[in-house]
């Protein structure tokens, strides 16, 4: 039973890597889609991480004192270490998707912005520890963050999130996780 797992789970992130490179050299062309890599620690001891893409539709709005409101949309394949010694699960594979609101500087060559986000998240396992279990795999993701876009063509782009995972309340029990996590960014 365990076999069948591992293998399950390879195939699931080779098939979500394969899938994000496919769509990333597909769309390079289009100046609107960029990949993220992020790391991050939680409590509990948990590692994470993170490989993302990201679409930038090029909204904006709301002009307000030299910036402005905009929107992307994330996708994620992530990667949980568990260190606690009783782990039940030592790797857990996170999987989701994000639209990140941004109020960013609207001009330049480093652009500051403040983001926020509610997104959907799936995880492989429920059981983190022998005493801590999430009550299913469906999980929301909500982060705020604080980055910069910057370069001349504004193909980079380095951050701070804190991300808080939990099912809302719909069963229990419902522990959440709090994920602190620094990423950086190149743009197409």
């Amino acid at each position: 039973m365990r076999k069948n797992k591992s293998v399950w789970q390879k195939r699931s992130f080779y098939g979500a890597l394969l899938g994000a490179l496919a769509l990333v050299s597909a769309s390079a062309k289009a100046d609107q889609f960029g990949v993220q890599i992020a790391g991050g620690v939680a409590d509990h001891d948990v590692r994470k991480a993170d490989v993302g893409v990201v679409w930038d539709p090029n909204l904006t709005w709301w002009e307000i004192g030299g910036f402005h409101f905009t929107v992307v949309g994330e996708a994620h394949v992530a990667y949980w270490d568990i260190r606690e010694s009783n782990a039940a699960h030592p790797n857990i594979w996170e999987f989701g998707l994000t639209p990140v609101f941004r109020f960013i500087k609207s001009s330049g060559w480093f652009r500051p912005y403040v983001e926020a986000g509610v997104g959907v998240r799936l995880l492989s396992h429920v059981r983190e520890t022998q005493d801590r279990t999430f009550s299913s795999s469906f999980q929301f993701a909500d982060m705020v963050g604080v980055g910069a876009a910057f370069g001349a063509h504004q193909n980079y782009q380095a951050g701070f999130r804190f991300q808080h995972l939990s099912n809302a309340g719909i069963e229990h029990p419902n522990p959440g996780i709090n994920f602190s996590q620094l990423y950086l960014q190149y743009n197409f």
